[in-house]
């Protein structure tokens, strides 16, 4: 079989003021953009575990919700999207099954609500989808009837033992950055973290040997390609990720990943980041205020209890040249109209190189969507296209609609002006400077 592999890739939000903002705004619209070209990992790994005989094709939906002419082409089309983009997703696939092409859904959105998606699909993945990939192709081949595959039936996918990901289809699209992996999960347990609803409850860390092998192979592709760890939070097991920082060292690779806060307290480690060629470490701070943060980490509530030190945090990290890109999630239910001068203030007293503010969003799936579903403070239910984290799907507690949306434009004003982000960053290279300067002293 001939087997398309489409990714609904980029940023998604239906804010006007904000599209209209995210125009004129350099630091939104850097960000924005370094999403928006990130290849699918998820795809590039399914695609080594599809069984020998069938011809592979790497695809980006376009701009305008439409998919390539090319798929006209396929026999099975793999589609992978988010909550965001499943309304597109969905009209893909109705038009491919119209013309007598199988589709496979698969990704967080879907297995969230697989029943939905069947609606849509020939087949729907549920969970991680190295090992039902296989008998979807398998099942396409037979043309067997629509079905629902969950890896909850399969053997646990052991991640020491993941091919590399065929980087190889990429060939010469124009990606600015590329993805690899090296953990899975997280221990935390965020209420609105999507993450969870399709991988394990358990942290699983890959052999440092087979992420160099993936990153050799990255740069076979593109020799100077700036990396992405594509994980959750990536440095929870600290004397792991000091013996990755020691490998990656050598390679003179550039990258930036996600993890938490905690980073900050192994000066060893943050050494080793720096030396590794680690650009920036994107951290989620949620909130400066700890009581926004009681009981948003259901498992240990590690936020809350981290909260007192984010500022000496951040500017340990920083002094060691790794920018911090710091992450606040607005319209937590402790919040009210202050909490936009209190990131504002955050920002400019630490010096953060960069920050992320997005709308605290209820994903299906999370037991945030279950709470606010419960609530009867979900607005538009089923209207997943707004599950953007720039749009607004949820009645907040302490404020109304209008003052969240307000406030957050008016934040946003703030901080990415070009004289805004000048300031953070001057503070920063300034520091860097003084650190240097006293090593050599």
């Amino acid at each position: 079989m001939k087997i398309g592999l489409l990714a609904m890739s980029g940023i998604r939000a239906h804010d006007p003021e904000l599209l209209k903002l995210g125009l004129t705004l350099p630091g939104f619209v850097e960000r924005s953009r370094q999403i928006a070209a990130l290849p699918s990992l998820g795809l590039l790994q399914l695609a080594s575990a599809t069984p020998l005989g069938h011809e592979l094709e790497y695809f980006e939906a376009e701009g305008d919700g439409l998919e390539p002419a090319e798929l006209a082409d396929c026999d099975l089309v793999a589609i992978s999207t988010f909550s965001a983009q499943v309304f597109e997703a969905y009209a893909i696939a109705d038009r491919l099954r119209a013309r007598g092409i199988k589709v496979a859904m698969g990704g967080l959105h879907v297995s969230a609500l697989s029943e939905e998606a069947l609606r849509h699909a020939d087949y729907v993945a549920v969970g991680e989808g190295e090992h039902v990939w296989p008998r979807i192709v398998e099942a396409a081949e037979r043309g067997e009837p629509p079905r629902i595959f969950r890896a909850s039936d399969e053997a646990p996918v052991e991640v020491a033992r993941l091919p590399i990901p065929r980087y190889d289809l990429l060939r010469n699209r124009p990606y600015n950055r590329f993805t690899v992996q090296t953990t899975r999960g997280c221990p935390w347990r965020c209420d609105f973290c999507a993450s969870t609803v399709m991988l394990s409850s358990r942290y699983r860390k890959r052999p440092v040997a087979d992420v160099v092998r993936d990153i050799q192979a990255i740069r076979a592709v593109r020799p100077d390609a700036f990396l992405e760890l594509a994980d959750d939070n990536t440095f929870v097991d600290k004397e792991w990720g000091l013996s990755l920082a020691r490998a990656l060292e050598p390679l003179g690779v550039r990258w930036f990943t996600e993890t938490d806060i905690s980073v900050a307290d192994d000066p060893e480690l943050l050494a080793a980041l720096a030396r590794s060629g680690c650009r920036q470490l994107l951290i989620g701070l949620e909130s400066p205020d700890s009581g926004a943060l009681e009981g948003l980490e259901q498992h240990a509530n590690f936020k809350a209890r981290r909260a007192s030190s984010y500022a000496d945090d951040v500017e340990r990290i920083q002094s060691y040249g790794i920018t911090v890109n710091a992450c606040f999630v607005l319209g937590l239910d402790h919040h009210d109209g202050g909490v936009f001068e209190s990131v504002r203030r955050f920002a400019e007293d630490t010096g953060l190189y960069e920050v992320q503010v997005t709308y605290m969003t209820a994903f299906p799936g999370t037991p945030l969507h279950a709470r606010l579903h419960r609530e009867g403070r979900i607005l538009e239910p089923g209207r997943w296209d707004l599950c953007t984290l720039f749009d607004i799907n949820y009645q907040p507690c302490r404020m109304s609609v209008e003052e969240l949306r307000s406030g957050f434009h008016d934040l946003t004003r703030s901080l990415y002006t070009a004289q805004a982000m000048g300031r953070r960053r001057e503070r920063f290279l300034a520091r860097h400077r003084r650190r240097g300067a006293l090593a050599k002293s």
